[in-house]
């Protein structure tokens, strides 16, 4: 069975609060990005970046990036060479809007001696972007998720903020679309009202059904809610379970036509089955 690596939720962790990069030891997301850019003030950027570059051996097996400051930024460049030695599991770089970027920081990643292990997740954030996911998506191998930043896409786009995101959901689309062409996992955007958990769950089962691998999140409690969401469920997997053992059962008996549960079954939905059976492995390993 295919090996998968769960990213349902990968929760933002501000790197310039020790507390907040301690109690992450303890937490259930699939991921961690421990971010240098937006949760760290200008004046603590430096010592964050040293305190994240030293945490990361911390976190078990979990998967912890590091979220540099943008291109544009004076910090930018520093930030890449001190991940680049760190060796993070991946460099989340913001608002990225071009093939040409991609390779630039994949240069520096190899400048600065980042194993072949650390990975590039692109955020895209900005109408150029979502135009150009695709290419962005294929300019690199080292290039392995992209990560939607909704609340500077919509900012960017004068849009409101509305239940349901009626006003992202080209956009949304867009993303998925360039990932599933291109090979590469996508993770929606944050959900900014940490109080609303019905709201929460409703942009989570959204999201499920648009196609990301998981969402980012910016708060400890949504992480249990966006597991169980992102994770196939009982039902689900036995489903998957008795379309496999029927597909199997017909070809060994030569017959050419599988239904389970009243629908046919072709190749098609054994592949969806065998990937739902190994997200299950993987959650539960």
């Amino acid at each position: 069975m295919t090996q998968v690596r769960p990213r349902r939720s990968v929760l933002y962790m501000p790197g310039a609060n020790e507390r907040a990069l301690e109690k992450a030891k303890s937490l259930p997301a699939d991921a961690l990005i421990l971010d240098l850019e937006d949760a760290v003030a200008p004046d603590a950027k430096e010592a964050a970046r040293d305190r994240v570059c030293a945490a990361l051996g911390d976190y078990g097996s979990r998967e912890v990036a590091i979220r540099v400051n943008g291109l544009d930024t004076e910090w930018h460049d520093a930030d890449l060479r001190a991940a680049a030695a760190a060796g993070p599991a991946a460099v989340v770089v913001p608002k990225v809007n071009s093939a040409t970027e991609v390779h630039n920081i994949e240069r520096a990643l190899e400048l600065g001696g980042a194993p072949a292990s650390t990975k590039i997740w692109a955020m895209l954030e900005t109408p150029i972007a979502i135009l150009r996911a695709a290419e962005i998506a294929a300019a690199s191998e080292r290039l392995t998720v992209l990560v939607l930043g909704t609340n500077d896409l919509a900012k960017e786009l004068h849009a409101s903020f509305v239940p349901g995101r009626a006003p992202l959901l080209a956009a949304l689309s867009a993303a998925v679309l360039a990932a599933r062409a291109t090979g590469k996992l996508v993770l929606d955007g944050v959900y900014n009202d940490v109080r609303d958990a019905a709201g929460f769950e409703t942009e989570c089962r959204q999201a499920r059904d648009f196609g990301f691998d998981g969402k980012t999140l910016i708060h400890p409690a949504q992480v249990e809610p966006c597991n169980r969401i992102f994770a196939p469920s009982a039902d689900e997997i036995d489903h998957a379970r008795r379309v496999i053992t029927a597909f199997d059962e017909a070809r060994a008996a030569g017959r050419g036509v599988v239904t389970v549960d009243g629908r046919m079954v072709e190749n098609l939905h054994v592949e969806q089955a065998q990937a739902v059976l190994a997200m299950a492995e993987a959650v539960g390993a």
